[in-house]
């Protein structure tokens, strides 16, 4: 495996003059971020993501190169939040989004169906409608996984599997597939003094109120703000979001906390049952 020096000589043809942590300045002035990746479908996976988000609606990181172990893209220095960062990206969210996808599971072009997010598997895998998809290629897997390692008891997966039998009932109204980040908590939204970013992503076709509820798993800085702005701009488009977003934010966390549970026990499985009672008591 080599280290970000070496890649940055192999895979950009460049001389770095100084190595910091994940930061490479190379012997032009440019910064590029060195990002040790999970494995070369995970490189593959975020690279395709990147690219296939980069549309000018919201700012993401420019993809320079990748190879198996190392992907290196644009620098982007943090910042405080603003309003106004938070407002634009809120319209440039909501625009992203409307940009469509081809199918609800559509992985980007050329990115792989065996994808990631963060550090957890995930399939792409194309169904006709969003119910179908995100009980099966999302929800299901992780059930069983979690099951399997005890992380819940029968009662407890008997909640969530009642959640996968009823979602095209609990869905709300079907909607086009939306090009989603996937990833979108608020370690994923980097503030920079030029706006706020998309970094990190696991993009697929998929319900935009997904995005919507990932950004409010762990709350992120001026939420508020960026919801009521996306609202505002959804509807100017003419692709208001449907009643009831908001009390199905639970459906949406399901997948993401149920993968934490996997990968990190604790309390997140009790927040997924939580999370599945919640999305139950729509019906």
């Amino acid at each position: 495996m080599t280290g970000a020096r070496d890649a940055v000589r192999h895979l950009l043809g460049a001389e770095p003059t100084s190595v910091g942590t994940g930061v490479v300045t190379l012997d032009d002035g440019r910064r590029v971020l060195a990002k040790r990746g999970a494995g070369p479908r995970a490189n593959a996976a975020e690279a395709a993501g990147l690219r296939w988000l980069a549309t000018g609606d919201v700012p993401v990181p420019e993809v320079y190169a990748y190879d198996e172990d190392w992907l290196l893209m644009t620098y982007v220095p943090a910042a405080q939040p603003t309003q106004e960062a938070a407002r634009a990206f809120g319209h440039g969210l909501a625009a992203l989004h409307l940009r469509g996808a081809p199918a609800f599971g559509s992985p980007p072009p050329d990115g792989p169906r065996e994808a990631w997010i963060g550090l957890a598997p995930m399939n792409n895998t194309e169904e006709p409608d969003w119910p179908t998809f995100y009980a099966t290629h999302r929800v299901e897997p992780y059930l069983r996984n979690a099951t399997d390692q005890g992380m819940l008891d029968a009662r407890e997966a008997g909640v969530i599997s009642q959640v996968c039998e009823r979602m095209a009932d609990l869905a709300g109204p079907a909607e086009p597939p939306a090009r989603l980040h996937g990833d979108a908590w608020s370690g994923n939204l980097h503030w920079a003094s030029d706006g706020l970013w998309l970094i990190d992503p696991a993009a697929h076709g998929g319900h935009r109120e997904t995005d919507l509820a990932m950004m409010r798993l762990f709350g992120a800085p001026l939420l508020d703000v960026i919801l009521d702005s996306y609202a505002e701009a959804a509807a100017e488009a003419g692709a208001p979001l449907a009643d009831g977003w908001r009390e199905r934010t639970g459906l949406h966390q399901l997948f993401p906390l149920l993968v934490h549970t996997v990968l990190f026990g604790g309390g997140y499985a009790r927040q997924a049952v939580a999370a599945a009672r919640s999305a139950l008591a729509l019906a």
